[in-house]
C-alpha cells in the first residue's frame, strides 16, 4: 500500500491540453490538434449534432483554442489563486479548516473504515457494512459525513462563492463550484479522508484498480442550480476511483446515471440511475461511464474526490490510453510521478 513519506513531485500527462475537450452544446468530447484534424476526425458527427454553418465551425474552433490555452495556464493560475485566497480570504466557518475529526463523519463510515483495517477483514465482511448499488458495476453507497458537518461545509462554500476572491472551474465540464486545494481544504480535510478512511475501504473494494495504492487526489465541489449548470453529460473521471458525496441543499432531480466500464457514450442504452441522499457518498470506478440528469428544482452541491494511484497511471494514462508524456505540475498534478512503476496486479495494467 502507499505510505506517507517525503513530498514527491507530481505531474500531468501532456494529453491534458489536447484530449477530451468537452463541448457541452454538442454533447461531445474532442481531441484537438488543429483545424484540419478537427474537420477530418469530427466533421460528420459535428454536423449531425448541429454544427452546420461555417460560422458554427469557426465559433467552435475559437472555443477549442481558448480551452487549450486555458489548460496550459491552469497550474500556474491555480497556484496564484490559492496564494491570494490564503492571504486575503476570511472564512465564515474557520472550524471546517481544522484537521478532520471523527465527529464530522457518519458512524456507518467510521465503522466501515475501522473494519477495513481490522485483522482478517475481507470484501464479504465490508459489503455487509455498506449498500451495494450494483454488484455488476461495482457501485456502492454509504453515509460519509454527518448532516451538521455538511451544513457547516456548505455554509463556508456559499460564503466563499459570494466573496470577491478569484475562483477556478472545478473541472473541464462543470462551470460552478470550488476547487478545495485552492480554498485550503486539501490538507485538513481531503488528505486525511483519503489516507485514514478511504484507502482501507478502497483496498478491499477495488484491489484490482489501485485501491490499495492511492497516493493523490483531486477534490472539488460542484454546484447545480436552475440558472447555472443543470446537468452533466456522460463521461469518465480522470481517476482510478471516485467518491461523490451529496452535501445539500434541497433539490429534486439531478440523479446520477451509470453505464458500463469505459463504455462508449453512444452505446449507452439503459443506464442505472442513482438518487442522491444528503451526507451519503457513492463509490465507483473512475472509468465507469456516468453523468447527471437535469436538476428540476433547488440547488445541489456535491463533493467529488478523484482518487488516484500513481502505480497504475504511471504505466497508462486513463485519458489518452498511452504511456503518459509527463509534464511537471503544481500540487498533486494529475497524479502521475516520474518514479519507476511499482509492480502491482491491477486491472488497468492488463
Amino acid at each position: 500500500m502507499a505510505t506517507a513519506g517525503a513530498p514527491r513531485r507530481f505531474c500531468r500527462c501532456a494529453c491534458f491540453c489536447s484530449e477530451n475537450l468537452y463541448v457541452a452544446r454538442y454533447g461531445i468530447h474532442l481531441r484537438f490538434r488543429g483545424e484540419q484534424q478537427l474537420r477530418r476526425d469530427y466533421g460528420p458527427i459535428l454536423r449531425s449534432r448541429g454544427c452546420v454553418s461555417p460560422k458554427d465551425f469557426q465559433q467552435l474552433l475559437g472555443e477549442l483554442e481558448q480551452e487549450v490555452e486555458r489548460r496550459r495556464r491552469l497550474g500556474q493560475e491555480s497556484a496564484a489563486r490559492k496564494a491570494l485566497i490564503s492571504s486575503s480570504y476570511h472564512p465564515a466557518r474557520p472550524d471546517v479548516y481544522n484537521t478532520l475529526q471523527d465527529e464530522a463523519l457518519a458512524p456507518e463510515f467510521l465503522a466501515a473504515a475501522q473494519y477495513s483495517t481490522s485483522p482478517g477483514a475481507d470484501l464479504e465482511g465490508l459489503l455487509q457494512r455498506l449498500e451495494t448499488v450494483s454488484g455488476e458495476k461495482r457501485i456502492y453507497r454509504l453515509p460519509v459525513f454527518t448532516v451538521p458537518f455538511c451544513q457547516a461545509l456548505l455554509e463556508e462554500l456559499e460564503h466563499f462563492e459570494q466573496s470577491d476572491m478569484p475562483k477556478g472551474r472545478p473541472n473541464t465540464m462543470n462551470n460552478y463550484g470550488v476547487l478545495l486545494h485552492e480554498l485550503g481544504l486539501d490538507e485538513p480535510l481531503v488528505t486525511p479522508l483519503r489516507e485514514r478512511f478511504l484507502q482501507p475501504l478502497m483496498a478491499l473494494l477495488y484491489p484490482d484498480c489501485g485501491g490499495g495504492w492511492l497516493d493523490s487526489h483531486r477534490a472539488f465541489v460542484v454546484k447545480y442550480a436552475p440558472d447555472q449548470d443543470r446537468e452533466l453529460g456522460c463521461h469518465y473521471d480522470n481517476a482510478e476511483l471516485t467518491l461523490n458525496v451529496a452535501l445539500g441543499k434541497a433539490f429534486t432531480g439531478g440523479a446520477l446515471y451509470f453505464g458500463g466500464l469505459f463504455q462508449a457514450p453512444s452505446a449507452l442504452a439503459r443506464p442505472l440511475e442513482v438518487q442522491h441522499v444528503v451526507g451519503q457518498g457513492i463509490l465507483h470506478r473512475g472509468g465507469q461511464l456516468h453523468g447527471a440528469r437535469p436538476l428540476d428544482t433547488g440547488e445541489r452541491w456535491n463533493l467529488v474526490v478523484w482518487l488516484r494511484a500513481s502505480a497504475v497511471r504511471n504505466r497508462l494514462c486513463p485519458m489518452c490510453c498511452r504511456k503518459p508524456d509527463l509534464v511537471d505540475d503544481e500540487g498533486f498534478g494529475d497524479g502521475f510521478t516520474r518514479e519507476e512503476p511499482t509492480t502491482v496486479d491491477v486491472c488497468a495494467l492488463t
